[in-house]
């Protein structure tokens, strides 16, 4: 276009003449919809469903535990434990269903450089999406925990009471933060691999169900029993013709073995139910007791939470780069 016919249309745009935000107020904005997404917050009814769904399904052990107290029975809910296997398939049922939500989207529609196009740095997208996660966990886990202490104390009478049950509460807290941190990493961290939603979602569930499957027939077959003859009460019929006296009763015990004890490391469900134990826990978990053997329980979850935050950070420094 020549310069004697070459016209300049003004369409209307419009300068920006507004304080421009920097690097923190991105990062906190990515938060705040990463969280909104991970419980359906701004989009349609459909994508409500799983976190309303499993939200409702976990506080159902405290509900039914106000319900008894307000009867006059104790708590029958350990705040520590919660119901072990009610919490873990909620909690794969969730992660699987949201975590793909944070990051696959991201990656399938390859907005990632626009992300980066910012003053942003590239761990800054994963932290970001991370924190919201377990933010998102925390709350899945924690409300049915102050939920059941909320419904212990309202029928507690006296401050000694009261404080019994806010002794027995904070562990459970602190057991729950361990959960969401290492829970939510993995679960990221699965996500990212794909950009396919459906992908994710199964690499996540089949992870978290094998693994955890597989611990439980592990601990089951490496147990040894023991058989203990146990004498009859007094006044026991007699045993079969021809026994001298009456009959006596034979009682099998599962006693751990060390494979038994070791067996808990293979799933990060029951990692986590041995490290709770290893540091104090009382109620009994899925594990039978990790004895001396609780340091292996800690450092692999150090090792898990480690490979998910490396693996994390490792594919979005390569997916930035792209």
């Amino acid at each position: 276009m020549s310069a004697e016919t070459g016209v300049i249309h003004d369409i209307g745009y419009r300068r920006y003449t507004g304080r421009r935000l920097g690097r923190a107020q991105i990062v906190r904005a990515l938060y705040w919809h990463s969280l909104r997404s991970a419980f359906g917050i701004g989009r349609g009814a459909k994508a409500k469903i799983v976190p309303v769904i499993t939200f409702v399904v976990i506080c159902l052990p405290a509900v039914a535990n106000a319900v008894a107290v307000a009867r006059g029975n104790a708590r029958i809910v350990p705040y520590d434990t919660y119901t072990f296997q009610l919490r873990v398939v909620v909690m794969i049922i969730y992660i699987a269903a949201q975590a793909p939500e944070l990051v696959s989207r991201d990656l399938r529609s390859h907005v990632l450089p626009l992300y980066f196009c910012r003053p942003l740095r590239r761990l800054d997208y994963p932290l970001a999406k991370l924190a919201a996660f377990i933010t998102a966990c925390l709350a899945m886990i924690e409300i049915p925990l102050l939920l059941l202490y909320l419904g212990t104390v309202a029928q507690s009478h006296g401050g000694s009471a009261i404080w019994q049950q806010t002794r027995a509460l904070i562990p459970g807290l602190l057991v729950g933060l361990m959960w969401a941190v290492l829970l939510a990493a993995i679960g990221l961290a699965l996500a990212s691999l794909s950009g396919r939603r459906a992908y994710a979602t199964g690499a996540i569930a089949i992870y978290f169900f094998l693994t955890w499957i597989l611990s439980g027939i592990l601990i089951s077959v490496t147990q040894r029993n023991v058989v203990h003859v146990v004498a009859p009460p007094p006044g026991a019929p007699p045993g079969p013709p021809g026994a001298p006296g009456p009959h006596k009763f034979e009682v099998v015990t599962q006693v751990a073995t060390t494979s038994a004890h070791l067996s808990g490391l293979v799933s990060p469900f029951t990692t986590l139910d041995g490290v709770r134990q290893w540091l104090g826990g009382t109620s009994p978990g899925p594990v039978p007791g990790v004895g001396h053997y609780g340091p292996l329980y800690g450092a692999m979850l150090l090792v898990l939470l480690a490979a998910s935050l490396g693996g994390l950070a490792a594919r979005y420094r390569k997916a930035g780069a792209a």
